[in-house]
């Protein structure tokens, strides 16, 4: 069996990847979100060449001979395009098998603990008490993450005042009991990383995310070494040899790889095993409602460093609607793995025939 044909279909947003064999069985998974078009060429021109022909049961081998092959083409468009490859053969393979990923990966059917993701920074923090509070309600939330400083902010706020304010007041809203994490996305020098930090601490803050520009790793090792409230990076980092300096520095206390963006399944579960050898707990990123929940999901069912929580975005994003059935929904603060083979998961056939449409096949 071998690999006959790979197919796209994309929009700006979304680039949905289905790898078909040449016995007719097919998987089905999804590169990086935002400018995933641009992500589709890039899979057809750099990508595919290496992965037709190939074992599909051998994702490793696949893995890594397609970022060797591109060597000189490091980072994100070849690892996210990479990622679209991984989590079709995935899917595949569970399909061949008769299990899902998880199953695959030795885990097990569980519902996972969700937190409402915020993404917005435009928003008063009046007005995000009240719908963290609502969520709450309708959906058993107990956990959520909110954005402070501004992203790539180098100490400025989205506006003055705002993070010293939306800390406390979300903190009234919704409870001592609840889990109260925060995100900076980069956007904070050391020391005012640390000042920010040190009232983090006064409000009993789960998780400090990105505290410093992401590729400076030593201002964020000196922000870990100086405060009490754990610190979580990693989402934009792709390659390996970097993850292992971070972890081998101690730059923090919960590993963030994004399935999509360090370039699949695989690779994430190689970071989850170095962070676990470090004593370190593996939450992945998961900031919107595309197949990378998904992903998300299986995975944290599947490491025995799994972090509590599933990221779970709370916002409306029209472009991620009718993607897939069944979609994820959060009940009682829970996330059930969808039932079936693979992903478990049907694509949504109108979205696919409305997409840009690709393919790249063996003659």
């Amino acid at each position: 069996m071998k690999v006959q044909s790979i197919e796209t279909f994309s929009t700006k947003e979304i680039c949905m990847v289905r790898i078909r064999t040449d016995s007719g069985e097919e998987g089905i998974g999804q590169v990086a979100p935002y400018h995933a078009n641009i992500t589709a060429m890039v899979l057809h021109q750099q990508i595919a060449p290496h992965v037709l022909g190939s074992d599909p049961l051998d994702i490793d081998g696949i893995v890594d001979h397609c970022i060797e092959a591109e060597h000189k083409f490091p980072g994100s468009y070849v690892c996210r395009a990479v990622g679209g490859i991984d989590t079709a053969l995935w899917d595949l393979k569970g399909k061949l098998e008769g299990k899902a990923v998880y199953e695959l990966l030795g885990g097990s059917d569980k519902p996972i603990n969700a937190y409402g993701s915020s993404m917005r920074r435009d928003i008063t923090p009046e007005d995000e008490s009240y719908r963290l509070r609502q969520l709450m309600k309708t959906n058993g939330y107990n956990a959520f993450k909110i954005r402070i400083a501004n992203n790539f902010g180098y100490d400025i706020d989205k506006w003055p005042g705002r993070t010293e304010k939306i800390v406390p007041t979300v903190r009234r809203s919704i409870g001592e009991n609840a889990t109260l994490l925060v995100d900076a996305n980069s956007g904070y020098t050391p020391e005012k990383a640390i000042e920010v930090g040190k009232m983090l601490e006064t409000y009993h803050v789960g998780h400090f995310e990105e505290p410093c520009p992401y590729p400076k790793i030593e201002w964020t090792a000196q922000v870990k070494q100086e405060l009490k409230v754990p610190i979580a990076a990693g989402e934009q980092d792709n390659c390996l040899d970097h993850w292992k300096r971070m972890i081998d520095m101690g730059v923090m206390d919960i590993a963030q790889p994004d399935i999509c963006y360090i370039g699949g399944v695989s690779r994430t579960l190689r970071v989850a095993d170095m962070a676990s050898n470090a004593g370190i707990p593996c939450t992945p990123h998961a900031a919107n409602l595309s197949m990378v929940t998904l992903f998300t999901l299986h995975v944290l069912a599947s490491i025995e460093n799994a972090g509590p929580y599933l990221e779970f975005s709370i916002e409306d994003t029209p472009w991620t609607n009718d993607l897939f059935y069944p979609a994820l929904e959060v009940k009682g603060g829970k996330v059930d793995i969808p039932k079936g083979l693979g992903w478990g998961v049907e694509v949504n056939e109108k979205w696919l025939n409305k997409a840009d449409y690709r393919v790249t096949q063996l003659n």
